[in-house]
């Protein structure tokens, strides 16, 4: 695959206000059970694309390992609940995945709903990671500072291979083109939600 998908930035359109993260802040048990479905239907993701696409080994053998190491951070945010004496809430509706889905190009053939599904599955780790990013930074609890740090790491490394097999499967330009539409609708999604500091995304 072409170096300009490999060392992209994360690209994003719209960066998130770091002021975001004092929301985020108020009730850790909000933040922490949003994070801990989303790391769960991360891994249902990956699950769902390979049940999908089988035959595309690369894919297959890329994901198998992601899926494990999802379902791993489901587990350590549910630790760090349990040492902070909170309770899992309920999930709740992803606004923002919900509408990166309504982009997805409807009516296409099973290869181009391919496409579709790992821009969007990188996005929503490029996203993430900035997310995670700001509170590493910013959160003024020091040790989840650091929790978070090892988080934003991981979902950086997923963001690159989600891209690093669009371009591989369909080319570096098609690709790259399709993923530059996701940027600026992205960042319009982005201004459009409220900000809230019980959600990921």
């Amino acid at each position: 695959m072409d170096t300009t998908l490999q060392n992209t930035t994360l690209g994003l359109k719209l960066p998130t206000d770091p002021r975001w993260v004092n929301l985020a802040e108020i009730d850790l048990a909000e933040i922490l059970s949003d994070h801990a479905y989303c790391e769960q239907k991360a891994a249902t993701a990956c699950i769902s694309l390979i049940q999908a696409y089988p035959e595309r080994l690369e894919l297959v053998d890329a994901l198998a390992p992601v899926v494990t190491e999802e379902w791993g951070h489901f587990r350590m945010v549910l630790q760090e609940l349990k040492k902070r004496a909170l309770r899992l809430g309920r999930q709740r509706k992803d606004e923002y995945v919900n509408e990166l889905l309504k982009f997805q190009k409807k009516g296409v053939s099973r290869d181009e709903a391919l496409l579709e599904r790992l821009l969007t599955c990188a996005l929503i780790e490029a996203r993430s990671c900035e997310r995670f990013r700001l509170l590493s930074l910013y959160c003024a609890d020091e040790a989840l500072r650091q929790w978070y740090h090892q988080f934003m790491v991981a979902e950086a490394g997923h963001y690159r291979m989600f891209l690093d097999l669009a371009g591989g499967y369909f080319g570096k330009e098609k690709a790259w083109d399709r993923w530059l539409e996701y940027l600026r609708h992205e960042a319009d999604i982005v201004q459009s939600l409220p900000a809230r500091g019980d959600r990921m995304h």
